[in-house]
């Protein structure tokens, strides 16, 4: 694995100014936080740094004001959800200053207010890096899912402070490093979700970096389509099928084998429990559509899992919050999680849908490793480099 340096590299931190990137881009309703799992992902990192007598001193975005001031994306209305999580005092601060800064206790925790309210935050001004790296004597990115940005807070502040990873971001780096840097082989991927256009870069890497690629959401019907098979009105890229073919044919020379479903659960309208079949793919009818992966299907899949070591795992094989069908997810996912108990696979899993189904399913508790982050968790799938991890590097 790349070297990145880690809190285990600063020595001692006491009476020292921590600039830490957290993501505290949380879910609010009526004023308070509704999921607090970003929030408990930074405990580590924080407490560390506080308890070691480190004035930490945090910076994140909320929302997208878009480099202007606007009430309803101020972090004020975080900081009692982050107080209650760290089971110790956080104080707000709403413009940094060195004399305030220099009048805080040892150990203090700060919020300082959305760094996305000043414009030079998203455009990376080198400028705005250079202030705000005079209020630190460190810096510590603990966000991974604000990583694939190259802005002040994740990138520009790393050219002017000594720089290091925090606990999350360790653990991140170390998951996706056995998951795909350098896993245990055989590897496999399972990839689902709405349409192949989101996710052409991620299949097109895949192929060439893993052992089996097991396709399921309604990006398989294009994949079906690509083969040949009528796949009457279910969602399908139809203008995607020579794409199709060639990521099909590019696994072929990577010796990849790819898996799509054979027996489908088909419904003519898209409701909770509506009149169901299972059926064989080639008998869908012009006016049903494909909803979710078929029994004999899953139980094929998990006999592939069986043989594998590793799994990277990003999007629901069906339409999993529409009951039944979240039954394959539901299948698969519990057999992941049961070898994963077992010790025979390393489970690796991301994507804010995929977080879901695998809740839904039970069986997130059990995974190796979930990742909250969206866009960054897809874009180093892609196999790209992030700029907020690639400025970590020792």
């Amino acid at each position: 694995m790349t070297a990145f340096r880690t809190l285990d590299d600063i020595g001692d931190v006491a009476g020292k100014r921590a600039l830490v990137r957290v993501d505290l881009n949380v879910p609010m309703a009526d004023g308070a936080v509704t999921d607090n799992t970003r929030l408990r992902a930074h405990i580590p990192t924080i407490t560390e740094l506080s308890d070691a007598g480190a004035k930490v001193l945090l910076l994140a975005h909320f929302g997208r004001p878009k480099g202007e001031y606007k009430p309803e994306f101020s972090l004020q209305p975080v900081v009692p959800a982050l107080a209650n999580v760290l089971g110790r005092d956080v104080t707000f601060m709403e413009r940094p200053s060195r004399e305030a800064i220099a009048d805080l206790a040892d150990g203090s925790v700060v919020v300082i207010e959305n760094t996305r309210y000043a414009p030079g935050e998203e455009k990376n001004d080198p400028g705005m890096a250079k202030a705000i790296a005079g209020f630190g004597d460190f810096y510590v990115n603990d966000a991974f899912s604000v990583s694939h940005r190259a802005h002040m807070s994740t990138e520009g502040l790393t050219h002017h402070l000594p720089s290091y990873a925090g606990r999350a971001m360790e653990a991140e780096l170390k998951a996706l490093e056995a998951a795909l840097g350098n896993p245990e082989h055989p590897v496999a991927a399972v990839v689902g979700g709405a349409k192949v256009s989101t996710k052409l870069a991620v299949l097109e890497h895949l192929v060439t970096k893993v052992d089996h690629l097991i396709i399921g959401g309604g990006m398989a019907n294009t994949f079906l389509a690509a083969r040949g098979v009528d796949v009457g009105k279910s969602l399908c890229e139809h203008d995607l099928t020579d794409t199709a073919v060639a990521i099909l044919e590019a696994a072929d020379r990577a010796e990849c084998t790819v898996y799509l479903p054979y027996d489908v659960v088909v419904a003519k309208e898209f409701a909770a429990n509506p009149p169901t079949r299972t059926v064989n793919v080639h008998d869908v009818a012009a006016d049903e559509m494909i909803l979710d992966i078929g029994p004999a299907a899953v139980e094929a899949l998990a006999d592939v899992l069986k043989t594998c070591r590793t799994v990277v795992w990003n999007g629901p094989l069906g339409a999993f919050e529409t009951p039944p069908f979240d039954a394959a997810t539901v299948a698969l996912a519990q057999t992941a999680a049961a070898l994963t108990r077992e010790g025979s696979l390393v489970s690796v899993a991301g994507g804010g849908d995929t977080v879901a189904a695998l809740n839904h399913a039970g069986a997130a508790a059990d995974f190796t490793f979930i990742s909250t982050a969206g866009g960054a968790f897809l874009e180093w799938m892609e196999g790209k480099e992030l700029p907020g991890v690639a400025a970590l590097r020792a």
